[in-house]
């Protein structure tokens, strides 16, 4: 295997493998730095010697091993140092643990440890994601802890100085020491809240991939791949967690038509007029069968809905097809859950399509009598707001509408698409 070979291996195995393991490691030592440096080294060792001894069959077993033993070379040096009894006493529990492993073989018959490991991505999932950490420092930590990003990589996606996101990962590994966040489980008692916030977190990473950005197209499809990667291990790790699933087949079924979703020049495509031919069978199948496994598990929460709108419109046989009287009751439904503009916005829209457009302006009149400065400033509803005039004929307050919106865009896309549309009452 050449260098270059055994290196691109190592990635694809640090992205599979390395919440999985370093959650491991994090479960023995207790110690978030000292797990993430020695796995850091375990994957250095990995480098200089699988070009020449081949990838192990079981990698995963490979790099826990080599991070524990240099784990507790660290906690000796510790011990020699400081004498610290805590720190001897760990080391004597985990050399234990290391004899038994050293009993297999050695480092290559380890890879046999791999079948037996407890799968920990879980615990490390809640602790990465708990409510006591901001959104940014929880979507920087799952993406470095749980998907093996580098800090670079991180930074990256998020268009940040690497110094900036060195310093917001430091501030909530620093946070979590000090506010002692558990690494568990949460009890029941809060359980949905915190599956809430897991689940939440993962979707603001599909987001950001999906969303149009100014990040690189190379950049924003590597976040939702790491986003459904991370939902499929929720989904195994919870089976009978109804929202794991919906959450999965919500991202699949927006990700399958990720290819239709801009014209060649760059502009977005609305769902109803993009070429089905470019939706990815696959994906769709997939996502359509999360959302089965979500059916079969007890209640309907918001990613549920929200999955079941996106597979009512990629089941549509054609886009002027579209069951928007049946979108309009999942939006209604939808809105008893997540009562929030978005919402409200969207369900506007499927009204305006199912009963006509003064029906849906009559629900965005509604929702700016109550909120209208905060909407002032949302694009969304400029650009609905616009739609429905259009469709109603008020061509002269459409024009209006479209500008307000066309003054909000961040995206080259939705500009070159609303300039379109735009364009198109002046002719």
């Amino acid at each position: 295997m050449s260098h270059a070979e055994s290196r691109e291996a190592l990635e694809a195995i640090a992205r599979r493998e390395y919440g999985r393991v370093l959650a491991s490691l994090i479960a023995s030592f207790g110690d978030f730095d000292l797990a993430e440096d020695a796995l850091q080294e375990a994957l250095a060792t990995a480098l200089e010697r699988w070009p020449q001894d081949g990838v192990p069959r079981r990698p995963a077993a490979w790099l826990t091993v080599a991070a524990r033993r240099r784990a507790l070379d660290r906690l000796r040096h510790r011990a020699v140092q400081a004498e610290k009894r805590e720190a001897l006493q760990l080391g004597e529990a985990l050399r234990q643990d290391e004899r038994a492993s050293a009993a297999r073989d050695g480092l290559a018959g380890a890879e046999e440890e791999d079948e037996g490991m407890p799968d920990e991505r879980l615990r490390l999932l809640f602790t990465c994601c708990h409510p006591a950490l901001s959104d940014e420092a929880r979507v920087a930590l799952t993406l470095r802890m749980l998907g093996g990003l580098s800090t670079e990589a991180v930074a990256r996606a998020f268009l940040l100085p690497v110094a900036t996101l060195a310093k917001r990962l430091d501030r909530a590994r620093r946070k979590i020491r000090a506010a002692r966040i558990p690494y568990r489980v949460p009890p029941e008692e809060e359980w949905a809240e915190r599956l809430s916030s897991v689940l939440a977190v993962v979707y603001l990473i599909f987001n950001e991939g999906y969303s149009a950005t100014d990040a690189e197209p190379a950049v924003r499809r590597a976040l939702c791949a790491e986003a459904i990667r991370l939902a499929r291990v929720l989904a195994g790790l919870l089976p009978r967690e109804g929202e794991t699933h919906a959450l999965l087949a919500l991202m699949l079924l927006h990700d399958a038509r990720r290819d239709a979703r801009f014209t060649p020049d760059g502009a977005l495509v609305p769902l109803d007029e993009q070429d089905r031919a470019r939706w990815r069978e696959a994906e769709l199948g997939e996502g359509l069968a999360a959302l089965r496994a979500s059916a079969a598990c007890a209640g309907r929460g918001a990613y549920a809905l929200q999955a079941a709108i996106a597979a009512a419109h990629v089941l549509a046989p054609a886009g002027d097809a579209t069951p928007w009287p049946t979108l309009a009751r999942l939006y209604a439904e939808l809105e008893t859950l997540v009562p929030t503009p978005v919402v409200r916005v969207n369900r506007a829209v499927a009204e305006g399509r199912a009963h006509g457009p003064a029906a849906g302006l009559a629900l965005l009149d509604a929702l700016a009598d109550g909120d209208a400065r905060r909407l002032a400033a949302y694009l969304p509803y400029h650009a609905a707001r616009a739609d429905l005039l259009r469709r109603a004929g008020h061509v002269d307050l459409a024009r209006d509408a479209y500008r307000s919106a066309l003054a909000l865009c961040r995206g080259e896309p939705e500009r070159r698409f609303l300039a379109g549309r735009l364009q198109g009452l002046s002719r």
